[in-house]
């Protein structure tokens, strides 16, 4: 069986592995279960480098272990997602809060600015901050994350002063997550301002969809 082949067969595993049938019929991805199956194919490219004198063995072993590593990945999200999910609950019902798994390996939480700061103001509200507590409670609980914090604004006003108005907001947002206990050095903040929109900027629904910070999961690598 050539190299070629057998990564062919770990892809098709992969895609057949993160696929399950619902009652009703329809298909549903598995994110574990693909995490594995990608796992699988990147540490059989990489198996088979290792072994060279066996190429069948280093391939299967190397998928081994890479199968093993995306799995952990995948389930790991899994959890995280979950726990989000639970513990901001209420702030999901009010719409204050996002929860969105943008792909397996990243995690998307979006703070609606209307009710986290004030008009114009880069101070965290004082009745959002048990919300920024929950938050941290769940990013300790899963501490191997690169976590980006992007503030963004909507058009109204100079283009610089909103830049500086959505880092500034995204720093505080970092400041709080901090004063809880989340590593300094797992956080960045980052400032789009206007440069981002998600809605139109010509209505005032626009204009709020566009104030948020958002909170970028990630696994870290090394």
């Amino acid at each position: 069986m050539t190299r070629m082949l057998v990564l062919a067969l770990l892809g098709l595993v992969a895609v057949i592995a993160g696929c399950t049938t619902n009652p009703d019929g329809t298909q549903q991805v598995n994110r574990t279960a693909v995490g594995a199956g990608v796992g699988a194919v990147v540490g059989g490219i990489v198996g088979n480098r290792i072994d060279q004198g066996d190429r069948i063995v280093g391939t299967a072993v190397g998928a081994a272990v890479g199968a093993a590593a995306g799995g952990a990945i995948g389930n790991a999200f899994d959890v995280q997602e979950a726990e989000f999910k639970e513990q901001l609950a209420a702030e999901r019902a009010a719409n204050a809060v996002e929860v969105e798994r943008v792909r397996d390996d990243l995690l998307k939480l979006t703070l609606d600015s209307e009710v986290s700061f004030d008009f114009d103001s880069a101070r965290v509200t004082p009745a959002f901050e048990p919300t920024l507590v929950k938050l941290a409670d769940v990013l300790k609980k899963h501490d191997r994350n690169r976590i980006t914090i992007v503030g963004h604004t909507d058009s109204v006003g100079p283009e610089a002063y909103n830049e500086d108005l959505s880092l500034r907001r995204a720093e505080a947002v970092r400041a709080e997550l901090i004063s809880q206990g989340v590593p300094a050095e797992d956080l960045i903040a980052l400032g789009k301002g206007e440069s981002q929109p998600r809605a139109t900027n010509e209505t005032e629904a626009g204009r709020q969809l566009n104030r948020r910070v958002e909170i970028l999961i990630q696994p870290e690598t090394a």
